[in-house]
């Protein structure tokens, strides 16, 4: 390996503790120009150590790349479950919800499947409607539309044109990325339109997403953070994402393991 300099093995050390920098911070930290900074980050990267990206570097890639349902379904499994258990307390009797695509809304069903109490679930995920047949106290209604079989899910003008007939108190959307200056996203365009439509429908969004989702941008953005309500993610979180997310207005809800 080529060798670094005290400045860089220490902002390697930072990155090692928060995943994320910004250019402003570390002139700040090492007292030195941005101009600096930036050479320095270039360098670390051109030697594969880090991810250098718009004001700052990440530890890794933040950028989400699509992936087939079946190959998301085995990823940060624990996580997973730990954050649906956590948003399933956001959930009150005859409530009517919605739950969009994703591995992360599979599990929300499967742990809904022991709901004793009335619901009406709004989905566009044939598996999460699938699942949810299993419990008699739920009322199931199911988008219609084109079938992504990459995401087993709806999408499309006529899955639009449906939902835009109701009206829900809570959203819970899964995603692919959160940005805290693009936002929450997915990585799928005509998935990002149609969540843009069910938070329009909701009276309160609900993101599940695990920690490793947090400072990463999916290629449709789905909406500004100030339209989110809650974010339920794992103990992976960095305190000073969650501290800047709830400045920003959005309620962290870390699930225990």
């Amino acid at each position: 390996m080529e060798k670094l300099i005290p400045r860089h093995s220490d902002i390697l050390k930072e990155l090692d503790e928060k995943e994320y920098v910004l250019v402003q911070d570390l002139c700040e930290k090492f007292n030195v120009s941005s101009v600096t900074i930036r050479k320095d980050l270039n360098y670390l990267e051109s030697l594969g150590l880090l991810f250098r990206n718009h004001g700052g570097a990440s530890k890794h890639v933040r950028y989400a790349y699509e992936k087939n349902v079946n190959e998301k379904e085995n990823i940060n499994v624990e996580a997973k479950q730990n954050v649906v258990k956590a948003a399933i307390e956001l959930i009150q009797e005859n409530d009517c919800i919605i739950l969009a695509s994703g591995t992360t809304m599979h599990y929300f069903a499967r742990m809904l499947v022991s709901f004793t109490q009335p619901l009406t679930v709004l989905t566009s995920s044939l598996r999460v409607a699938l699942e949810l047949c299993n419990n008699p106290n739920i009322n199931i209604i199911q988008l219609g539309g084109e079938v992504r079989k990459s995401s087993t899910s709806i999408v499309g003008s006529i899955s639009e044109n449906i939902l835009r007939q109701f009206s829900c108190n809570t959203l819970f959307l899964g995603v692919d990325g959160i940005d805290l200056d693009f936002g929450i996203s997915t990585s799928n365009a005509a998935e990002a339109h149609l969540n843009q439509l069910m938070i329009d429908c909701a009276d309160k969004v609900v993101v599940l997403a695990d920690s490793s989702k947090l400072n990463k941008k999916g290629f449709g953005k789905i909406a500004p953070l100030d339209k989110v309500d809650y974010l339920v993610t794992n103990e992976g979180i960095q305190m000073e994402d969650k501290k800047k997310l709830e400045e920003m207005g959005v309620c962290v809800i870390v699930a225990a393991k």
